[in-house]
């Protein structure tokens, strides 16, 4: 065990989002934390971090309570080291000086020594071509590998994540999600806040769900994502759950794709008149828009997701397709009426939103 949160509350003016988080986080867990929007995840990472304090309650970090008289702030982030969906970078320094700046400040490490940690993680991290390039140069992608290096750096022994990938595309997710493995390897102790599933899944090998102001329920992502055993956690999984499948030339069946589909389906538990719209709607984008632009090199990314009333269809990776989306205008014209509430497209994306009648 690396961490102990133990009766943690958390008060407001106006709102309690930690009411009694009690915690074990052992050394080398992944974990990701999830649940509904405003039930105090990032609080918790801020109240371990230190960036807010705890109104009451201990945090247990290698037998001290970092909230101690006696354990200063400096100690604790030098150690428990924070990265925030908004990077947080210093514009005015490059990227190479973003990482060796807190080296160099916090850590008191030599500018040679600070030099040297900075090139093999830029190198480890793929960037180092853009060392002397500043922040305003680099995608999101990049400035989040940097962020990322700028915490390693400091070299601590649990990184929080705060939504990590809100800002990045699909493929940017993969590559933090690679990145988070690749520091697990090196037996780094994370704790993850996100409303990725699929990025929980991959990277986790625990899962907290966070409601009531409490870890509502903990488990494995098995556990958590396939067999949860709390209601309001039954209901999370159930509404916020995507269905991602690849669609490619040589061996999609559109058949098997609707058949698994159909398992997402039944754990919405949706009447049978909107399985049938769904079903339509499915088929009809699959066979008559993206099957018959399929290459041979192409593979497509498909994201379903069913959320209270609303069903949303995701084609990705569209970037090779001579692609016409005048017919998608009229896709189940016979169902849909004044339903069809919302279509974006782009050279890569077709996004479809479709409103069941209640």
């Amino acid at each position: 065990m690396i961490l102990e949160i133990k009766n943690l509350i958390k008060e407001y003016d106006n709102i309690t989002p930690l009411k009694d988080v009690n915690a074990i986080v052992n050394k080398n867990d992944v974990i990701s934390i999830i649940g509904p929007s405003g039930t105090g995840k990032s609080t918790l990472l801020r109240c371990i971090n230190r960036l807010e304090d705890a109104t009451s309650g201990e945090v247990i970090f290698n037998g001290k309570n970092i909230y101690d008289k006696n354990y200063s702030i400096t100690d604790v982030r030098k150690k428990i080291g924070m990265i925030f969906q908004s990077f947080y970078l210093f514009n005015n320094l490059t990227v190479l000086e973003n990482i060796m700046v807190s080296q160099i400040e916090i850590l008191h490490k030599t500018k040679s020594h600070a030099y040297d940690t900075a090139v093999s993680l830029l190198d480890r991290f793929s960037l180092k071509d853009k060392m002397n390039n500043f922040p305003h140069e680099l995608s999101g992608g990049q400035k989040q590998r940097v962020a990322i290096m700028r915490a390693v750096a400091m070299e601590p022994e649990i990184l929080l994540f705060d939504e990590p990938t809100s800002a990045l595309d699909p493929m940017m997710v993969n590559e933090v999600a690679n990145i988070v493995n690749d520091l697990h390897s090196k037996d780094l102790t994370m704790m993850i806040v996100t409303h990725e599933m699929n990025f929980a899944k991959k990277v986790s090998n625990r899962v907290f769900y966070m409601d009531e102001g409490i870890v509502y329920e903990e488990g494995t992502p098995e556990e958590i994502f396939e067999h949860p055993k709390k209601i309001k956690t039954q209901e999370f999984i159930s509404k916020i759950e995507s269905f991602e499948k690849e669609i490619n030339k040589i061996d999609f069946d559109l058949y098997y794709f609707i058949s698994e589909f159909m398992v997402y389906v039944a754990k919405r538990k949706l009447d049978i008149h909107r399985v049938n719209i769904v079903n339509l709607l499915l088929e009809e984008v699959i066979v008559n828009e993206i099957f018959k632009n399929l290459s041979s090199n192409d593979n497509i990314k498909c994201q379903i997701q069913i959320f209270n009333n609303k069903l949303y269809m995701k084609f990705m990776n569209l970037s090779n397709f001579n692609f016409d989306y005048k017919n998608t205008d009229e896709l189940s014209s016979s169902i849909i009426n004044n339903n069809f509430i919302e279509k974006k497209e782009d050279k890569n994306k077709l996004e479809i939103s479709y409103l069941f009648n209640i």
